[in-house]
């Protein structure tokens, strides 16, 4: 080359040195950074995938770390609920220890009605103190929220067809509710039997009543009574001796007789359901006809479960309390008998409004009714636990309905029993929340943390032995450009030679 205004070499030398520093000096910012990516021109897709896994990353850190709040506020509750369990259980003892009537002095019946009050007082005390924070986890307050009455169908009346109503979750969208629908497709029966009263007078007329003395062992779901009644006892005499014991036997007796026919005595379980069942058998009777005493059709009868839907899923029925287990609901519902057990109105539609309540964790990346999961905890205080049929626990204070002055030790124990069983349940709840919900999703949350880290890390993070390699090249190749230039830039000065 022989012109010196432009130096083409020069240019090219140039251009490569610059092309070189820069790969040298993304070599240097990767190694530095420990990044693949540090800017948007480095590889724009990846940083939009990167920058998306990061994000899941962000909801899956606070997920976990809700998911583990979830877990201890839980055990706080369930630990609470350990305390109530053992006090109920002393509880138990005291009424089944002052049952020994005969056994114990005042005093003594006054010192364990005295350790009851006490026992009282500290499960409303641990009820209303349990807490997290400034959370009471005890006392109602993660409870569900009901509008409590419903309407009847058929009559249009608003009437109430729950004696209660247990809500373990519910997931309801915000600012709504959620109702629920209750359909009776068949109702619960109750265990029957019937018998008939021989008795006839001198004209040969039947007198409804017994012929002749007979004694009748009475079972039913509480237990067993062996009742006589003498001749000439009549079908009412008879059904209010039964109906005097049927706290003791679970079995009740209603007296009816056909004009002109023969006087016959109904017995029926109390309780409804397969479980319910009336036993009668004739242990002695002097007659040896059917006009000398009483005939009976069968000598055992169990009841039936019904069939009910709730929010047209198939609820599990026992008796007369029917529950249901739906990803969006699962709840307890104790049904009225004439709702439930009618066996004159078959089929019956009732529902009612959740409102809102109970204790909702978001445990899920994605925010959102899908990812929360909500657990109900009932008020544990001795006026809820119990029920209406059997009665509450706060009944078993002093100069209350069940306190021991007044000697109903049956009924004291089957609340106590009861309200175990509540708190048993509760704390079973709590606990399959704890290990099937919370473990499996903190688990799972962590797996998923590990699978998405390491697809993030290998969009953004640098390869050092990549990197290594590139800034060697890139160093060799600077140097070399470098001499280059300056070889490029020296040649002009050939044209000298040219100038004598």
């Amino acid at each position: 080359m022989t012109r010196i205004n432009t130096n083409i070499q020069s240019l090219v030398a140039q251009r490569s040195l610059r092309s070189n520093n820069a790969a040298l000096n993304q070599s240097l910012q990767r190694l530095s950074t420990g990044l693949r990516i540090n800017s948007g021109k480095d590889d724009p897709a990846g940083l939009i995938a990167s920058e998306t896994l990061r994000s899941d990353l962000r909801a899956i850190d606070a997920a976990i770390d809700n998911a583990t709040r979830a877990d201890t506020i839980v055990a706080i509750a369930e630990g609470g609920l350990q305390e109530i369990n053992s006090l109920l259980l002393e509880l138990e003892e005291l009424v089944d220890r002052t049952a020994n009537e005969a056994g114990l002095t005042n005093d003594e019946v006054a010192a364990n009605q005295l350790q009851i009050d006490s026992i009282l007082a500290s499960i409303n005390r641990i009820a209303d103190s349990v807490a997290f924070g400034d959370k009471k986890l005890l006392d109602g307050t993660f409870d569900f929220t009901t509008s409590g009455t419903t309407v009847n169908e058929a009559t249009g009346q608003a009437v109430n067809h729950f004696n209660n109503i247990e809500i373990h979750s519910a997931k309801i969208p915000a600012g709504t509710f959620r109702q629920v629908t209750v359909n009776v497709l068949q109702p619960s029966t109750v265990g029957l039997l019937s018998s008939v009263l021989g008795g006839i007078d001198g004209t040969g007329a039947l007198t409804g009543a017994l012929g002749n003395s007979t004694t009748l062992q009475i079972r039913g779901n509480l237990g067993s009574e062996i009742l006589s009644f003498a001749s000439g006892t009549t079908a009412a005499d008879m059904a209010t001796a039964i109906n005097a014991s049927k706290e003791l036997t679970g079995v009740s007796a209603t007296a009816s007789a056909a004009a002109g026919g023969a006087a016959s005595l109904i017995f029926q379980s109390t309780t409804f359901g397969s479980d319910a069942f009336v036993s009668v058998n004739i242990l002695e009777n002097e007659g040896t006809g059917y006009t000398d005493a009483m005939q009976i059709n069968t000598t055992q009868a169990e009841g039936t479960d019904g069939s009910v839907t709730i929010n047209g899923s198939a609820a599990v029925v026992q008796g007369l309390d029917a529950s249901v287990r739906t990803g969006s609901l699962a709840i307890d519902l104790a049904l009225t008998s004439n709702f439930a057990g009618d066996p004159t109105n078959p089929t019956q539609t009732s529902s009612f409004e959740i409102l809102g309540g109970g204790a909702v964790f978001s445990i899920s990346p994605t925010v959102g009714l899908a990812g929360q999961e909500s657990v109900g905890v009932k008020d544990v205080g001795t006026g809820n636990l119990g029920s209406v049929g059997a009665g509450f626990l706060s009944s078993l204070g002093s100069g209350q309905a069940n306190g021991l002055a007044a000697k109903n030790f049956t009924v004291g124990q089957r609340i106590v029993r009861e309200a175990i069983d509540q708190v048993s349940s509760l704390r079973g709840r709590l606990g399959a929340f704890q290990k099937n919900t919370l473990r499996t999703t903190i688990n799972s949350l962590n797996v998923a943390k590990e699978n998405v880290t390491s697809a993030e890390s290998a969009i953004r993070d640098a390869d050092f032995a990549v990197e290594t390699s590139n800034l060697t090249r890139s160093q060799i190749l600077v140097q070399s450009s470098t001499m280059t230039l300056q070889l490029a830039n020296a040649q002009p000065q050939n044209v000298l030679a040219l100038i004598g």
